[in-house]
């Protein structure tokens, strides 16, 4: 699709998430004219569609570092996960004592 620079953006087909839920900087908005461009609109309307480079949505392609703290945030989730499987855990049953029946 053109975009108002006159350069061109392969835009996901079918796909038109709410404005809200996608950073500013990757938020495309079709215009009147067949053109698109950055929807850069902070924050938008709450009912504003828009329409995502297909970079975003190929597997084949490695997902860009749309948040920092968020990048950050999915690496230490990773670590938190493995530590917690590699921790010993308790065992289904506990063995009885033995202790004799008060009665």
């Amino acid at each position: 699709m053109a975009t108002l620079e006159q350069d061109w953006v392969l835009l996901e087909p079918d796909m038109m998430p709410l404005a809200h839920t996608v950073p500013a900087e990757h938020r495309w908005i079709v215009l009147s004219d067949g053109r698109a461009t950055v929807y850069g609109v902070c924050p938008p309307d709450p009912s504003q569609r828009c329409r995502i480079e297909h970079r975003l949505a190929c597997s084949a392609q490695p997902l860009p570092d749309l948040w920092p703290w968020l990048t950050t945030l999915r690496g230490e989730n990773g670590r938190r996960a493995e530590r917690r499987a590699a921790a010993p855990q308790p065992p289904e049953e506990w063995p009885d004592a033995g202790y004799p029946d008060a009665g």
